[in-house]
Protein backbone atom coordinates (compact mmCIF):
# COMPACT_ATOMS: atom_id res chain seq x y z
CA UNK A 1 0.00 0.00 0.00
CA UNK A 2 1.33 3.53 -0.90
CA UNK A 3 1.63 6.45 1.35
CA UNK A 4 -0.97 8.54 -0.26
CA UNK A 5 -3.25 5.35 -0.10
CA UNK A 6 -2.69 4.93 3.37
CA UNK A 7 -3.03 8.47 4.22
CA UNK A 8 -6.02 8.75 2.50
CA UNK A 9 -7.52 5.69 4.65
CA UNK A 10 -6.01 7.65 7.69
CA UNK A 11 -8.45 10.52 6.90
CA UNK A 12 -11.20 8.37 6.27
CA UNK A 13 -11.11 7.39 9.83
CA UNK A 14 -10.61 10.46 11.40
CA UNK A 15 -13.53 12.07 9.33
CA UNK A 16 -15.80 9.80 11.40
CA UNK A 17 -13.53 10.17 14.58
CA UNK A 18 -12.95 13.99 14.57
CA UNK A 19 -16.19 16.14 13.50
CA UNK A 20 -16.14 19.56 15.33
CA UNK A 21 -12.46 18.62 17.16
CA UNK A 22 -9.01 19.75 15.78
CA UNK A 23 -6.88 17.61 13.40
CA UNK A 24 -3.31 15.80 14.79
CA UNK A 25 -0.59 16.66 11.67
CA UNK A 26 -1.31 13.49 10.11
CA UNK A 27 -4.40 13.68 9.81
CA UNK A 28 -3.54 17.14 8.10
CA UNK A 29 -0.95 15.59 5.94
CA UNK A 30 -4.17 12.80 4.78
CA UNK A 31 -6.81 15.32 4.16
CA UNK A 32 -4.51 17.91 1.98
CA UNK A 33 -3.41 14.70 0.14
CA UNK A 34 -7.24 13.29 -0.58
CA UNK A 35 -7.93 16.71 -1.51
CA UNK A 36 -5.29 17.55 -3.86
CA UNK A 37 -6.25 16.32 -7.53
CA UNK A 38 -9.90 18.15 -6.92
CA UNK A 39 -7.72 21.25 -5.75
CA UNK A 40 -5.47 20.99 -8.83
CA UNK A 41 -8.39 20.66 -10.94
CA UNK A 42 -10.27 23.61 -9.79
CA UNK A 43 -6.85 25.76 -9.90
CA UNK A 44 -5.97 24.98 -13.51
CA UNK A 45 -9.69 26.12 -14.10
CA UNK A 46 -9.31 29.23 -12.43
CA UNK A 47 -6.17 30.30 -14.22
CA UNK A 48 -8.06 29.91 -17.32
CA UNK A 49 -9.50 33.29 -16.51
CA UNK A 50 -7.43 35.78 -17.59
CA UNK A 51 -6.52 38.21 -15.21
CA UNK A 52 -4.72 41.45 -15.90
CA UNK A 53 -5.89 44.12 -13.77
CA UNK A 54 -6.00 47.01 -16.39
CA UNK A 55 -8.40 44.65 -18.05
CA UNK A 56 -11.63 45.65 -16.99
CA UNK A 57 -13.43 42.22 -18.27
CA UNK A 58 -10.85 39.87 -16.77
CA UNK A 59 -11.37 42.08 -13.32
CA UNK A 60 -14.97 41.67 -13.35
CA UNK A 61 -14.54 37.69 -14.30
CA UNK A 62 -12.52 36.97 -11.36
CA UNK A 63 -14.09 38.90 -9.25
CA UNK A 64 -17.19 37.37 -10.18
CA UNK A 65 -15.86 33.78 -9.69
CA UNK A 66 -14.32 34.80 -6.24
CA UNK A 67 -17.65 35.56 -5.21
CA UNK A 68 -19.43 32.57 -5.87
CA UNK A 69 -16.69 30.40 -4.48
CA UNK A 70 -16.98 32.46 -1.39
CA UNK A 71 -20.38 32.27 -0.93
CA UNK A 72 -19.78 29.08 -1.28
CA UNK A 73 -17.91 28.49 1.02
CA UNK A 74 -20.64 29.99 3.80
CA UNK A 75 -19.05 33.46 4.02
CA UNK A 76 -20.43 36.61 3.54
CA UNK A 77 -19.04 39.09 0.67
CA UNK A 78 -19.19 42.65 0.08
CA UNK A 79 -17.18 44.43 -3.25
CA UNK A 80 -15.48 47.52 -2.02
CA UNK A 81 -15.92 50.45 -5.10
CA UNK A 82 -13.09 52.17 -5.32
CA UNK A 83 -11.75 54.71 -8.10
CA UNK A 84 -9.90 52.11 -10.07
CA UNK A 85 -10.73 48.25 -9.89
CA UNK A 86 -13.23 46.78 -7.12
CA UNK A 87 -11.72 44.66 -4.29
CA UNK A 88 -13.70 41.70 -2.66
CA UNK A 89 -13.87 41.49 0.92
CA UNK A 90 -15.59 38.27 2.53
CA UNK A 91 -16.10 37.69 6.50
CA UNK A 92 -16.91 34.60 8.73
CA UNK A 93 -17.58 35.72 11.78
CA UNK A 94 -17.74 33.09 14.68
CA UNK A 95 -18.17 35.47 18.02
CA UNK A 96 -16.94 39.52 19.11
CA UNK A 97 -15.37 37.62 21.78
CA UNK A 98 -12.94 35.44 19.67
CA UNK A 99 -9.95 37.37 17.45
CA UNK A 100 -9.55 37.33 14.02
CA UNK A 101 -7.35 36.95 10.97
CA UNK A 102 -7.77 38.71 7.78
CA UNK A 103 -6.23 37.20 5.24
CA UNK A 104 -4.44 39.34 1.89
CA UNK A 105 -5.29 37.45 -1.01
CA UNK A 106 -3.54 38.57 -5.13
CA UNK A 107 -5.69 37.74 -8.00
CA UNK A 108 -4.67 39.71 -10.80
CA UNK A 109 -1.31 38.51 -12.57
CA UNK A 110 1.30 39.89 -15.25
CA UNK A 111 0.73 40.31 -18.47
CA UNK A 112 2.24 37.65 -21.41
CA UNK A 113 3.72 37.36 -24.67
CA UNK A 114 2.31 34.30 -25.88
CA UNK A 115 4.92 33.58 -28.03
CA UNK A 116 7.62 33.61 -25.40
CA UNK A 117 6.19 30.47 -23.24
CA UNK A 118 6.56 26.59 -24.46
CA UNK A 119 2.74 26.33 -23.88
CA UNK A 120 -0.11 27.58 -26.65
CA UNK A 121 -1.75 29.84 -24.64
CA UNK A 122 -0.24 30.68 -20.80
CA UNK A 123 -4.00 30.73 -19.66
CA UNK A 124 -4.58 27.07 -20.52
CA UNK A 125 -2.38 25.84 -17.85
CA UNK A 126 -0.87 22.34 -18.54
CA UNK A 127 0.78 20.04 -16.13
CA UNK A 128 4.22 18.83 -17.09
CA UNK A 129 6.90 16.28 -16.24
CA UNK A 130 10.45 16.76 -16.31
CA UNK A 131 12.21 14.01 -18.55
CA UNK A 132 15.90 12.51 -17.75
CA UNK A 133 17.38 15.13 -20.28
CA UNK A 134 15.65 18.04 -18.62
CA UNK A 135 12.96 19.01 -20.45
CA UNK A 136 9.25 19.38 -19.49
CA UNK A 137 6.96 17.62 -21.38
CA UNK A 138 3.12 17.77 -21.24
CA UNK A 139 1.03 14.77 -19.44
CA UNK A 140 -2.49 13.70 -19.41
CA UNK A 141 -2.30 13.85 -15.67
CA UNK A 142 -5.68 12.45 -14.92
CA UNK A 143 -4.66 8.95 -16.95
CA UNK A 144 -1.38 8.70 -14.06
CA UNK A 145 -2.27 6.42 -11.34
CA UNK A 146 -1.07 8.72 -8.77
CA UNK A 147 -0.05 12.24 -8.72
CA UNK A 148 3.71 13.17 -8.39
CA UNK A 149 4.87 15.82 -6.59
CA UNK A 150 7.59 16.48 -8.54
CA UNK A 151 5.24 17.84 -11.91
CA UNK A 152 4.47 21.15 -12.21
CA UNK A 153 1.89 23.46 -13.13
CA UNK A 154 2.64 25.93 -15.97
CA UNK A 155 0.51 28.77 -16.61
CA UNK A 156 0.07 32.48 -15.78
CA UNK A 157 -0.83 32.88 -12.03
CA UNK A 158 0.22 28.67 -10.85
CA UNK A 159 2.28 30.73 -8.58
CA UNK A 160 1.87 34.66 -8.40
CA UNK A 161 -0.63 33.83 -6.89
CA UNK A 162 -3.56 31.89 -7.56
CA UNK A 163 -1.82 28.69 -6.47
CA UNK A 164 -1.56 30.38 -3.11
CA UNK A 165 -5.51 31.36 -2.80
CA UNK A 166 -6.63 28.26 -3.81
CA UNK A 167 -4.67 26.63 -1.45
CA UNK A 168 -6.50 28.36 1.18
CA UNK A 169 -9.76 27.83 -0.32
CA UNK A 170 -8.96 24.49 -0.25
CA UNK A 171 -7.93 24.36 3.04
CA UNK A 172 -11.60 25.82 4.06
CA UNK A 173 -13.33 23.43 1.88
CA UNK A 174 -11.62 20.50 3.76
CA UNK A 175 -12.78 22.68 7.29
CA UNK A 176 -16.43 22.90 5.49
CA UNK A 177 -16.76 19.20 4.39
CA UNK A 178 -15.55 18.15 7.99
CA UNK A 179 -17.82 20.45 9.60
CA UNK A 180 -14.88 22.27 12.13
CA UNK A 181 -14.64 25.35 13.37
CA UNK A 182 -12.05 27.96 12.78
CA UNK A 183 -10.53 29.12 16.62
CA UNK A 184 -11.15 32.60 14.95
CA UNK A 185 -12.66 35.13 12.79
CA UNK A 186 -12.05 35.28 9.74
CA UNK A 187 -11.69 38.02 6.96
CA UNK A 188 -10.59 37.58 2.97
CA UNK A 189 -9.47 40.56 1.53
CA UNK A 190 -8.84 40.10 -2.69
CA UNK A 191 -6.76 42.82 -4.68
CA UNK A 192 -7.33 42.36 -8.63
CA UNK A 193 -4.57 45.17 -9.24
CA UNK A 194 -1.51 44.23 -7.28
CA UNK A 195 0.76 43.23 -10.41
CA UNK A 196 0.19 47.49 -11.17
CA UNK A 197 1.17 48.74 -7.41
CA UNK A 198 -2.50 47.82 -5.80
CA UNK A 199 -2.92 51.86 -6.16
CA UNK A 200 -6.27 52.10 -4.88
CA UNK A 201 -5.56 50.19 -1.97
CA UNK A 202 -4.11 52.66 0.54
CA UNK A 203 -7.28 55.02 0.71
CA UNK A 204 -9.47 51.72 1.05
CA UNK A 205 -8.13 50.34 4.19
CA UNK A 206 -8.07 53.75 5.83
CA UNK A 207 -11.84 54.45 4.39
CA UNK A 208 -12.97 51.23 5.38
CA UNK A 209 -10.44 50.63 8.52
CA UNK A 210 -13.89 49.64 10.85
CA UNK A 211 -14.54 46.83 8.25
CA UNK A 212 -10.99 45.58 7.67
CA UNK A 213 -9.87 45.47 11.70
CA UNK A 214 -7.85 42.74 12.35
CA UNK A 215 -5.62 41.55 15.00
CA UNK A 216 -3.14 40.33 11.70
CA UNK A 217 -2.83 40.08 8.56
CA UNK A 218 -1.73 36.71 6.64
CA UNK A 219 -0.26 37.45 3.13
CA UNK A 220 -0.95 34.20 0.59
CA UNK A 221 1.62 35.70 -1.75
CA UNK A 222 5.51 34.89 -2.53
CA UNK A 223 8.09 32.68 -3.19
CA UNK A 224 9.64 30.46 -0.59
CA UNK A 225 13.38 30.22 0.25
CA UNK A 226 15.76 28.81 -2.13
CA UNK A 227 15.81 25.75 0.31
CA UNK A 228 11.80 25.05 -1.10
CA UNK A 229 11.09 24.67 2.78
CA UNK A 230 7.94 25.80 4.23
CA UNK A 231 8.54 29.73 4.62
CA UNK A 232 7.15 32.71 6.79
CA UNK A 233 8.66 36.04 5.87
CA UNK A 234 7.90 38.43 8.54
CA UNK A 235 8.70 41.99 6.04
CA UNK A 236 8.99 43.00 2.70
CA UNK A 237 10.92 45.78 1.08
CA UNK A 238 9.35 48.45 -0.60
CA UNK A 239 10.03 50.37 -3.73
CA UNK A 240 10.63 53.80 -5.59
CA UNK A 241 11.46 54.01 -9.28
CA UNK A 242 13.17 56.80 -11.17
CA UNK A 243 13.69 57.68 -14.88
CA UNK A 244 16.67 59.82 -15.61
CA UNK A 245 17.02 61.22 -18.45
CA UNK A 246 20.62 62.46 -19.81
CA UNK A 247 20.55 65.20 -23.07
CA UNK A 248 22.96 65.39 -25.58
CA UNK A 249 22.11 67.32 -28.80
CA UNK A 250 18.73 68.86 -29.50
CA UNK A 251 18.20 66.16 -32.52
CA UNK A 252 20.36 63.02 -33.33
CA UNK A 253 23.45 64.03 -35.27
CA UNK A 254 25.53 62.14 -37.59
CA UNK A 255 28.46 60.60 -36.34
CA UNK A 256 30.73 61.38 -39.50
CA UNK A 257 30.03 65.10 -39.41
CA UNK A 258 30.07 65.54 -35.42
CA UNK A 259 31.68 63.17 -33.76
CA UNK A 260 34.62 64.52 -32.01
CA UNK A 261 32.27 67.84 -31.55
CA UNK A 262 29.38 67.27 -30.16
CA UNK A 263 29.51 64.74 -26.59
CA UNK A 264 27.77 61.62 -27.04
CA UNK A 265 24.99 61.76 -23.77
CA UNK A 266 25.71 57.62 -23.80
CA UNK A 267 29.59 57.92 -22.25
CA UNK A 268 28.08 61.04 -20.01
CA UNK A 269 25.54 58.55 -18.76
CA UNK A 270 27.88 55.84 -18.04
CA UNK A 271 30.00 57.84 -16.09
CA UNK A 272 27.10 58.53 -14.11
CA UNK A 273 26.04 55.14 -13.64
CA UNK A 274 29.38 54.06 -12.29
CA UNK A 275 29.02 56.97 -9.58
CA UNK A 276 26.21 54.66 -7.98
CA UNK A 277 28.46 51.83 -7.16
CA UNK A 278 31.49 51.25 -6.03
CA UNK A 279 33.46 47.74 -7.50
CA UNK A 280 32.19 46.36 -4.67
CA UNK A 281 28.46 47.17 -5.31
CA UNK A 282 27.78 49.11 -2.59
CA UNK A 283 26.11 52.45 -3.39
CA UNK A 284 27.83 55.12 -3.15
CA UNK A 285 25.26 57.78 -2.71
CA UNK A 286 25.65 60.12 0.45
CA UNK A 287 23.38 58.78 3.52
CA UNK A 288 22.15 55.90 1.25
CA UNK A 289 22.62 53.20 3.67
CA UNK A 290 22.27 55.47 7.19
CA UNK A 291 20.03 53.87 9.67
CA UNK A 292 20.28 51.13 8.92
CA UNK A 293 21.98 48.14 12.30
CA UNK A 294 21.99 44.71 12.29
CA UNK A 295 22.86 43.61 15.94
CA UNK A 296 24.60 40.19 16.38
CA UNK A 297 21.19 38.32 17.19
CA UNK A 298 19.64 39.46 14.01
CA UNK A 299 22.89 38.43 11.63
CA UNK A 300 22.74 34.63 13.56
CA UNK A 301 19.06 34.51 13.26
CA UNK A 302 19.39 35.49 9.45
CA UNK A 303 22.49 33.24 9.33
CA UNK A 304 20.87 30.14 10.46
CA UNK A 305 18.80 29.51 7.53
CA UNK A 306 19.42 26.66 5.22
CA UNK A 307 21.53 28.26 2.51
CA UNK A 308 24.79 27.95 1.01
CA UNK A 309 26.56 31.10 -0.73
CA UNK A 310 28.69 29.02 -3.06
CA UNK A 311 26.48 27.23 -4.56
CA UNK A 312 24.10 30.24 -4.65
CA UNK A 313 26.33 31.57 -6.90
CA UNK A 314 26.61 28.39 -8.90
CA UNK A 315 22.25 28.55 -9.39
CA UNK A 316 22.74 32.59 -10.33
CA UNK A 317 25.82 32.01 -12.89
CA UNK A 318 27.98 34.70 -11.29
CA UNK A 319 31.35 34.29 -9.82
CA UNK A 320 31.39 37.23 -7.29
CA UNK A 321 28.66 39.00 -5.35
CA UNK A 322 28.01 42.34 -4.08
CA UNK A 323 29.29 43.26 -0.88
CA UNK A 324 26.29 44.30 0.64
CA UNK A 325 26.27 42.73 4.24
CA UNK A 326 27.95 39.66 5.37
CA UNK A 327 25.77 37.07 3.19
CA UNK A 328 22.55 36.74 0.57
CA UNK A 329 20.14 37.07 4.06
CA UNK A 330 21.84 40.25 5.49
CA UNK A 331 22.17 41.51 1.99
CA UNK A 332 18.03 41.43 1.96
CA UNK A 333 18.21 44.09 5.13
CA UNK A 334 19.48 47.05 3.34
CA UNK A 335 17.66 48.47 0.82
CA UNK A 336 19.15 48.23 -3.23
CA UNK A 337 19.43 50.16 -6.11
CA UNK A 338 19.06 48.81 -9.29
CA UNK A 339 19.41 50.40 -12.74
CA UNK A 340 16.67 48.06 -14.53
CA UNK A 341 16.58 49.38 -18.36
CA UNK A 342 18.62 51.79 -20.33
CA UNK A 343 17.86 53.15 -23.83
CA UNK A 344 19.54 55.25 -26.29
CA UNK A 345 19.22 55.45 -30.29
CA UNK A 346 18.98 52.09 -32.07
CA UNK A 347 20.26 48.55 -32.01
CA UNK A 348 20.85 45.62 -34.10
CA UNK A 349 18.84 45.85 -37.23
CA UNK A 350 17.77 49.45 -36.94
CA UNK A 351 21.62 50.59 -35.82
CA UNK A 352 22.66 53.81 -37.49
CA UNK A 353 25.90 55.84 -36.74
CA UNK A 354 24.10 58.66 -35.17
CA UNK A 355 24.87 60.77 -31.52
CA UNK A 356 21.66 60.26 -29.82
CA UNK A 357 19.80 63.31 -28.43
CA UNK A 358 19.17 61.78 -24.69
CA UNK A 359 19.70 58.23 -23.06
CA UNK A 360 16.91 57.04 -20.58
CA UNK A 361 18.17 55.32 -17.39
CA UNK A 362 15.23 53.40 -15.50
CA UNK A 363 16.16 52.82 -12.15
CA UNK A 364 14.32 50.81 -9.10
CA UNK A 365 15.37 51.43 -5.60
CA UNK A 366 14.04 49.19 -3.06
CA UNK A 367 13.45 49.92 0.66
CA UNK A 368 13.04 48.95 4.38
CA UNK A 369 11.37 50.73 7.07
CA UNK A 370 14.92 52.78 7.91
CA UNK A 371 15.09 54.27 4.44
CA UNK A 372 11.69 55.91 3.42
CA UNK A 373 11.44 56.04 -0.52
CA UNK A 374 11.15 60.10 -0.08
CA UNK A 375 14.57 60.24 1.72
CA UNK A 376 15.81 58.16 -1.10
CA UNK A 377 14.62 60.37 -3.69
CA UNK A 378 15.89 62.98 -2.45
CA UNK A 379 19.52 61.65 -2.39
CA UNK A 380 19.49 60.60 -5.53
CA UNK A 381 18.68 64.02 -6.97
CA UNK A 382 21.53 65.27 -4.94
CA UNK A 383 23.74 62.78 -5.61
CA UNK A 384 23.11 64.02 -9.59
CA UNK A 385 23.58 67.49 -8.72
CA UNK A 386 26.92 66.84 -7.27
CA UNK A 387 28.19 65.09 -10.71
CA UNK A 388 27.49 68.46 -12.17
CA UNK A 389 23.98 68.35 -13.54
CA UNK A 390 21.56 70.91 -13.70
CA UNK A 391 18.01 69.42 -13.41
CA UNK A 392 15.34 70.70 -15.91
CA UNK A 393 11.06 69.95 -15.77
CA UNK A 394 11.16 68.48 -19.33
CA UNK A 395 13.27 69.47 -22.22
CA UNK A 396 15.65 71.96 -21.80
CA UNK A 397 15.19 75.62 -23.29
CA UNK A 398 17.41 76.47 -26.01
CA UNK A 399 18.95 78.73 -22.87
CA UNK A 400 19.61 75.86 -20.72
CA UNK A 401 21.47 74.28 -23.63
CA UNK A 402 23.37 77.12 -23.68
CA UNK A 403 24.13 77.70 -20.30
CA UNK A 404 25.25 73.91 -18.76
CA UNK A 405 27.37 71.55 -19.99
CA UNK A 406 25.43 68.57 -18.26
CA UNK A 407 21.50 68.54 -18.21
CA UNK A 408 19.23 66.23 -16.85
CA UNK A 409 15.44 65.54 -15.92
CA UNK A 410 14.25 63.26 -12.93
CA UNK A 411 10.59 61.81 -12.75
CA UNK A 412 9.71 59.39 -10.04
CA UNK A 413 7.03 57.33 -8.42
CA UNK A 414 6.74 55.83 -5.24
CA UNK A 415 5.53 52.07 -4.90
CA UNK A 416 4.78 49.66 -1.94
CA UNK A 417 6.20 50.60 1.56
CA UNK A 418 8.37 48.47 3.58
CA UNK A 419 7.04 46.73 6.64
CA UNK A 420 8.45 44.55 8.83
CA UNK A 421 6.97 42.32 11.91
CA UNK A 422 9.29 40.73 14.64
CA UNK A 423 9.32 37.21 14.64
CA UNK A 424 8.87 36.74 18.21
CA UNK A 425 5.57 38.67 17.98
CA UNK A 426 2.19 36.98 19.35
CA UNK A 427 1.49 36.64 15.56
CA UNK A 428 5.03 35.03 14.76
CA UNK A 429 4.51 32.61 17.51
CA UNK A 430 1.31 31.37 16.43
CA UNK A 431 2.15 30.77 13.03
CA UNK A 432 5.40 28.82 14.11
CA UNK A 433 3.60 27.10 16.47
CA UNK A 434 0.84 25.78 13.59
CA UNK A 435 3.61 25.18 11.23
CA UNK A 436 5.63 23.30 13.92
CA UNK A 437 2.84 20.88 14.34
CA UNK A 438 2.80 20.05 10.54
CA UNK A 439 6.24 20.16 9.83
CA UNK A 440 8.28 20.07 12.68
CA UNK A 441 11.72 21.63 12.31
CA UNK A 442 11.49 21.47 8.38
CA UNK A 443 10.54 25.23 8.67
CA UNK A 444 12.52 28.38 7.16
CA UNK A 445 11.18 31.88 9.13
CA UNK A 446 12.65 34.55 7.24
CA UNK A 447 12.92 38.65 8.46
CA UNK A 448 12.28 40.29 4.88
CA UNK A 449 11.87 39.63 1.56
CA UNK A 450 13.90 40.89 -1.41
CA UNK A 451 10.58 41.83 -3.08
CA UNK A 452 7.31 44.22 -2.36
CA UNK A 453 4.17 43.53 -1.53
CA UNK A 454 1.23 46.47 -0.90
CA UNK A 455 0.79 45.61 2.68
CA UNK A 456 1.73 48.43 4.64
CA UNK A 457 -1.77 50.34 4.52
CA UNK A 458 -2.99 47.68 6.56
CA UNK A 459 0.15 47.70 8.67
CA UNK A 460 -0.01 51.18 9.17
CA UNK A 461 -3.78 52.11 9.08
CA UNK A 462 -4.74 48.76 11.18
CA UNK A 463 -1.85 48.89 13.35
CA UNK A 464 -1.22 44.94 13.03
CA UNK A 465 1.33 42.87 12.09
CA UNK A 466 1.92 41.16 9.23
CA UNK A 467 3.58 37.65 7.87
CA UNK A 468 3.68 36.45 4.68
CA UNK A 469 2.72 32.84 4.12
CA UNK A 470 4.92 31.06 1.45
CA UNK A 471 3.88 28.53 -0.68
CA UNK A 472 5.68 28.30 -4.22
CA UNK A 473 8.95 27.06 -5.00
CA UNK A 474 11.98 29.21 -5.36
CA UNK A 475 12.58 28.42 -9.53
CA UNK A 476 8.91 29.11 -10.67
CA UNK A 477 9.87 31.78 -13.34
CA UNK A 478 6.69 34.55 -11.57
CA UNK A 479 6.17 37.51 -14.15
CA UNK A 480 8.23 35.67 -17.26
CA UNK A 481 7.45 33.00 -19.58
CA UNK A 482 6.47 29.58 -18.07
CA UNK A 483 5.57 30.63 -14.36
CA UNK A 484 4.83 27.36 -13.19
CA UNK A 485 3.85 25.82 -9.53
CA UNK A 486 5.28 22.56 -8.34
CA UNK A 487 2.49 20.27 -7.11
CA UNK A 488 3.97 19.32 -4.55
CA UNK A 489 4.28 22.92 -3.49
CA UNK A 490 0.41 23.27 -3.81
CA UNK A 491 0.05 20.29 -1.42
CA UNK A 492 1.98 21.78 0.96
CA UNK A 493 0.14 25.12 0.78
CA UNK A 494 -2.56 23.60 1.53
CA UNK A 495 -1.12 21.69 4.63
CA UNK A 496 0.10 24.96 5.81
CA UNK A 497 -3.16 26.88 5.23
CA UNK A 498 -4.64 23.88 7.27
CA UNK A 499 -2.13 24.08 9.88
CA UNK A 500 -3.03 27.55 10.63
CA UNK A 501 -6.93 26.92 10.20
CA UNK A 502 -6.63 24.04 13.12
CA UNK A 503 -4.55 26.22 15.43
CA UNK A 504 -6.28 27.82 18.25
CA UNK A 505 -5.84 31.72 18.67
Amino acid sequence: MNKRILLALLWSISSLMAIGQSMTGNEIEAAANTQLDKGIEELMSFMKIPNIGSNKEDVTNNLNWCIDRFKNLGFNTRIITTEGAPLLFAEKLLSKNKKTILFYLQIDGQPVDASAWDQPDPFKPVIKQRTTSGNWVPIDWKLKSQTDPDWRIFGRSASDSKGPALSFITALDIFKQRSLQVGFNIKVIMDFQEELGSPTLAAAVEQHRDLLSTDMVLIMDGTRHISNWPTLTYGARGIATATIKIFGPKTPLHSGQYGNFAPNPVFEAARFIASLKDPNGRVQIKGFYDGITLSESDKKALNSLPENEDSLKIRLGIAERDQVGGSYQESLQYPSLNVRGLRAAWVGKEVRTIIPEAVDIEIDMRLVPETPGERMLHLLEEHLKTQGYHIVDSIPTAKERSSYAKLASLSYRLGSLPFRTEMDSEAGIFLKRAMQAVFGTKLVNMRTTGGSQPIAPFVRTLNVPAISIRIPNPDNNIHAPNENLRVGNFLEGIMMCLAILNEPL
